[in-house]
């Protein structure tokens, strides 16, 4: 039974359709980068998963239970199992790390404080942050902020992490920082969805890509099949561009 199984997924903003009968199964531990032009959907499947875009059609299962995104219930259980990093890091200003890290595990989710300040230590260390509990937003690097949000989305424990374009915001010499702590991530085992235009970072840490035009899937399967030797005229034609500079 795959982890993560996305059936015939349509969604729309008002009369435009944006995804157009979405398949994709994701397995339990996974890497999955979802690669394409702008606007091809990428974004806004990351968005349906969380429950920020409404699905207009289809079906998305997690570990063979569908979710209801109208039902309240039905959509905080796919948020208990989901977390969302983007692009803009978003982080309170007015908050020092360990606060930023910590207010929705205590908020949202009632744990004690003890306890998730003691996970958000081990989190920030893994992120190499473990000197900047104290800092504030302001007082860091982009690539910094940025590995701040990925520990504050890892402090809701996900079983599944959606990262959308996470890099692409940030300087080029802080770039390598962020896809570190991805790659780690990846080695430990955590099934995620990645949006990135990072074709070398793609190609080395994903166990599957998809490839994504006008909302639909053109071609999936291996990196090494999909950017190296692509079958579909539409893929040849993306990675012939892109691969060139």
């Amino acid at each position: 039974m795959p982890h993560l199984d996305i059936i015939d997924l349509n969604a729309s903003y008002g009369s435009v359709g944006v995804l157009k009968g979405v398949n994709l199964s994701v397995e339990r531990g996974e890497v999955v980068s979802l690669v394409g032009p702008s606007g091809s959907g990428k974004s806004t499947l990351l968005r349906v998963l969380v429950g920020l875009t409404p699905p207009s059609g289809g079906r998305i299962v997690v570990d063979g239970t569908t979710i209801d995104y109208r039902s309240k219930s039905s959509l905080k259980a796919a948020r208990d199992r989901m977390a969302i990093v983007f692009q803009q890091y978003n982080l309170f200003q007015n908050m020092d790390v360990m606060r930023n890290v910590t207010i929705a595990p205590v908020q949202i989710k009632g744990r004690q404080r003890a306890e998730v300040e003691a996970d958000a230590t081990k989190i920030l260390a893994r992120m190499g942050l473990a000197d900047k509990h104290h800092s504030y937003p302001d007082q860091l690097s982009g690539g910094q902020q940025q590995r701040v949000a990925l520990a504050r989305a890892l402090a809701l424990k996900p079983e599944i992490l959606l990262l959308d374009e996470v890099t692409s915001a940030l300087d080029p010499e802080l770039v390598n920082e962020v896809l570190d702590a991805i790659r780690a991530l990846a080695a430990e085992g955590m099934t995620m969805l990645i949006v990135s235009h990072e074709m070398a970072f793609v190609k080395e840490v994903s166990s599957k890509v998809v490839m994504m035009d006008k909302g639909q899937v053109v071609e999936a399967g291996p990196p090494r099949e999909i950017i190296d030797a692509p079958k579909t005229d539409r893929a040849k034609e993306f990675f012939g561009k892109i691969l060139r500079h």
